[in-house]
């Protein structure tokens, strides 16, 4: 691939919808910008798609559900297809990363390093997960046979979230046509330039309407999406209160659906636990991906015999991390994705402060242009506060200290959230109790953020419905059917006779 001569040649002039395997053409109608969150300028435009063509979309995704030569294609036909999109999207790499990058401000290298890597991963996870489907054979009365197939499921609404497009696009629309299904994805209308150049690659592999995208506000675009009559699914990954208007709309059409939502994810650091790696895990927890992930470890529990000495570590590693232009290698952490979100985040400074925390370090935008702001730490006084039970969603982290065990079990459940929680301590026995006490849907034990995606992932509590993982991918994304067979000549009893 050539490389252009300046990352911004990269992004497109106008980002239209893609139906039935091409981009439909530039219209009127409501446009909207697409910024590049390092300097605030407007790098794209973006048409939104309406309630029309959002029906366009929806109904090429049915007419190639309908096609028997996608539905019922062969599992080693559908494993190439697999693979050749893996392959494409590593081959198409830098230019991926650098669009993810110019939209969404988060660090280059780690978008090559981490979301990327895991978007070809995906494809080639679910290629390989579906040739290990495990059937289901009962025979409990002896003449007759029953087994258990497994169908896709139709029509799939994917909706995907502005703070790793790729990494967690790539895994609905992987899981979705793995399994036979079609879809219409939609991408945040923040951050759509990654996520439209990967399902125009998707469609050179793809036959028309498997992949289609739509772009647009949730409450237009989005909208007409879940409400469509001819979606059968919805995987939505977002805000908690944006989850809860899905679910009404799947209701009311009994549409099934999966929700990953938000989360307050407590990182309890126990007095016997390796401090070092303990402090880079808190580091790493709370300020990857800017701070902007539902997994932050964003609010730190610390044993309060090593309160003191662990908070002034982790402020002082915090003052120097390097703030800046995510294009520049040296850089870890770059903008906050909209100066809508900026402002959002540096709201939650004057809120702490009114519930009396202390103010650590940080809690500035940088004086320069784009959405930068420092990483940000406050010492609550409770945990009730705000800071510690509100989604910030941002490189802001709230310290509070607690006794024992049983303390520390208790504040992290205190949380209406329940998606990840970590744990840092030597103890097997400690490790193992705190575990299984936290209701999460997720416990890390002296690492953070390892991704097993044999493993069911997702949310308790208003962090989500449902998982992702190769069983729980296969058990949304089909249809279980029932077939019972007599194995001999059974008598039946004759009616009217």
């Amino acid at each position: 691939m050539s490389l252009p001569a300046s990352p911004f040649d990269w992004a497109p002039k106008t980002v239209t919808s893609l139906i039935d395997g091409a981009y439909v053409a530039e219209r009127g109608g409501h446009r909207l910008p697409a910024y590049y969150p390092g300097n605030g300028e407007v790098i794209s435009e973006l048409q939104e798609a309406d309630a029309e063509e959002v029906d366009r979309a929806v109904r090429s995704a049915r007419r190639a559900f309908n096609d028997p030569a996608w539905r019922e294609m062969s599992v080693e036909a559908r494993q190439a297809i697999l693979y050749r999109i893996a392959d494409a999207i590593d081959a198409h790499a830098v230019e991926l990363a650098t669009l993810e990058t110019l939209n969404a401000g988060i660090v280059l290298r780690d978008v090559l390093s981490r979301q990327v890597v895991r978007a070809g991963y995906n494809f080639r996870f679910f290629a390989e997960a579906i040739s290990q489907q495990p059937g289901q054979v009962w025979q409990q009365i002896k003449d007759h046979l029953t087994f258990v197939t497994r169908h896709p499921v139709g029509v799939a609404a994917l909706i995907a979230p502005w703070n790793s497009p790729l990494a967690l696009a790539s895994m609905k629309v992987a899981s979705a046509i793995a399994f036979g299904n079609t879809c219409v994805l939609k991408p945040s209308e923040q951050t759509p330039l990654s996520l439209a150049r990967m399902v125009e690659i998707i469609n050179t592999i793809t036959p028309p309407g498997v992949v289609n995208l739509v772009n647009g506000r949730g409450a237009v675009t989005g909208a007409a999406l879940v409400d469509h009559p001819e979606v059968d699914l919805i995987s939505f990954t977002g805000g908690t209160e944006t989850g809860r208007h899905i679910m009404q709309a799947a209701g009311r059409r009994l549409k099934p659906a999966a929700m990953e939502l938000g989360g307050k994810s407590a990182n309890i650091i126990f007095a016997d636990a390796d401090q070092e790696r303990a402090l880079d895990g808190a580091l790493i927890s709370i300020f990857s991906n800017n701070g902007q992930q539902c997994l932050a470890g964003s609010r730190i529990l610390v044993q309060d015999s090593i309160f003191d000495e662990f908070v002034d570590r982790f402020v002082e590693r915090a003052r120097k991390i390097r703030v800046g232009d995510p294009l520049d290698d040296a850089t870890e952490i770059g903008p906050i994705a909209s100066a809508r979100h900026r402002q959002h985040i540096l709201s939650y400074v004057d809120i702490a402060k009114s519930q009396g925390a202390t103010l650590l370090t940080g809690g500035k935008a940088l004086d320069r242009p784009g959405y930068f702001i420092e990483p940000t730490a406050v010492l609550a006084p409770n945990n009730s506060d705000r800071v510690c039970q509100e989604e910030i969603f941002g490189p802001f982290a709230a310290f509070v200290k607690f006794s024992d065990m049983e303390d520390a079990v208790r504040m992290a459940n205190e949380s209406q959230f329940g998606l990840v929680g970590y744990c840092w301590t030597q103890n097997v026995d400690k490790a193992l109790r705190v575990s299984q006490a936290v209701r999460t849907g997720l416990m890390w034990v002296n690492t953070p953020m390892v991704r097993e995606l044999r493993a069911p992932f997702g949310g308790v509590k208003d962090s989500g419905l449902g998982r992702d993982g190769a069983a729980a991918s296969m058990a949304f994304f089909t249809e279980e059917k029932t077939t019972t067979i007599p194995l001999a000549d059974v008598p039946l009893r004759k009616f009217g006779v």
